[in-house]
């Protein structure tokens, strides 16, 4: 069978022509980085729209929350107020970014579907819109880990850099993670739910609220395999004059490299229907 025949029978031109498109996409994605920025800064413009607080509102929330589990939680355990508390606090600010940026990433296409339909920007865009989004609620956030390492005197012993790094693995992570529920629910309407109970799960099999010590013994190995442990830990840790292990860098390195390799394979593949799909 000729290439032509082919094409017409499938209406595809072969894996490495959708990988040529995805790529081109990629590249266009990039060349209007502007616009996947204004079009979440206008996402964060009007959810808060009339609001006197705007996006501090969830910042309020996140705090009184932090507050509220850090006081009880370290009487329960009988854990040192100075100690637990700023360990909940950059706890709950990360994991709610991995969590919304996830959660969010369900509706990257559903969302932008009046778009994709009437015009030809690159798909990519929209990966980038719930990333920045995400990344400009993070900076509101910024405000509970700024007055947690201060009051607490952690700001003392901090490694910056090294939190620097642990957050551009988090959110490389993340991005895959997000761009890969995105097509999952472009295509299965049910995602978004099944996506939000993992989460919903994974927040308390995380240490977020618990502390993770030598009682653990054999079950350290299931705290091991999981790859929020590892998002977490190469945040919070530097943050708190903590040692990152070696390992864990390791693999955040690796499960990005097969994340972003399996999710853009997938997107090659897809990428012609998704909007169809829509």
């Amino acid at each position: 069978m000729d290439s032509s025949t082919h094409l017409l029978r499938i209406g595809q031109r072969g894996a490495r022509f959708q990988l040529m498109m995805a790529l081109r996409d990629l590249r266009g994605s990039f060349q209007r980085i502007g616009l996947a920025w204004s079009l979440a800064w206008h996402d964060i413009g009007s959810r808060y729209r009339g609001s006197i607080l705007g996006p501090f509102w969830i910042t309020l929330s996140m705090g009184l929350m932090v507050l509220g589990i850090g006081f009880l939680y370290a009487g329960l355990f009988h854990i040192p107020i100075e100690t637990y508390l700023p360990y909940v606090a950059l706890g709950i600010v990360f994991f709610g970014v991995l969590t919304g940026t996830i959660n969010e990433g369900c509706e990257t296409f559903v969302q932008a579907s009046g778009m994709l339909s009437q015009t030809s920007l690159p798909m990519f865009t929209f990966v980038w819109r719930v990333m920045f989004r995400n990344l400009i609620n993070l900076a509101h956030h910024m405000v509970i880990v700024v007055a947690v390492l201060v009051i607490f005197g952690f700001w003392r012993k901090a490694n910056v850099p090294a939190a620097a790094i642990g957050i551009v693995l988090m959110l490389v992570n993340a991005a895959w993670l997000s761009m890969l529920a995105g097509i999952a629910s472009a295509r299965f309407r049910d995602i978004p739910q099944i996506v939000q109970s993992i989460m919903q799960f994974a927040i308390f099999m995380t240490p977020v609220f618990w502390l993770p010590d030598l009682r653990l013994g054999a079950h350290r190995a299931v705290l091991e395999a999981n790859p929020f442990y590892h998002l977490l830990t190469a945040v919070r840790s530097p943050l708190l004059g903590q040692t990152v292990p070696e390992h864990t860098y390791g693999v955040l390195a690796l499960m990005a490299l097969l994340g972003w390799l399996f999710t853009f394979s997938l997107f090659a593949r897809t990428r012609r229907r998704i909007v169809h799909y829509l």
